[in-house]
């Protein structure tokens, strides 16, 4: 039986050298930034740093606030039937170590893409924000 409910997520925009690392998602095979749910108590920055280390194998030295994202355009139905309406604090990282290790259960690829030859299939709650950033940084 299907669900309808709220999540808050945080989420890290990777970024450097004009290019953007992105992951191609297990569930809907789309591609998106870093990120995940907000555990009871958890703090949002904390989330984000957690999510893409998990994802990724890599880990924060710096990250800012980018924007939070919400509202119709961040409604999704997953591929399970869940219904989930999103608020999405996302950040910049442009400052990180590690080597890059997908987390095979989420995570089918990595990939560095040049911030002007973006995939089209990107998954449909990561849209707003990740236009959003492209446009900043396009200026």
């Amino acid at each position: 039986m299907s669900k309808e409910f709220q999540s808050c997520g945080a989420s890290v925009i990777i970024y450097k050298d004009n290019k953007i690392l992105l992951q191609q998602r297990r569930d809907n095979g789309c591609w998106g930034y870093h990120g995940g749910h907000v555990e009871l108590g958890e703090k949002v920055e904390e989330t984000a740093k957690r999510e893409l280390f998990e994802e990724t194998g890599l880990k924060v030295i710096s990250m800012e606030l980018f924007d939070v994202f919400s509202g119709p355009e961040l409604c999704y139905v997953y591929p399970d039937g869940n219904k989930v309406h999103i608020i999405d604090v996302v950040y910049i990282c442009t400052e990180f170590i590690g080597e890059m290790k997908l987390q095979n259960s989420e995570v089918i690829n990595l990939k560095w893409f040049d911030i002007d030859d973006i995939p089209e299939n990107i998954s449909p709650p990561v849209k707003p924000g990740l236009h959003s950033f492209i446009k900043k940084v396009r200026g």
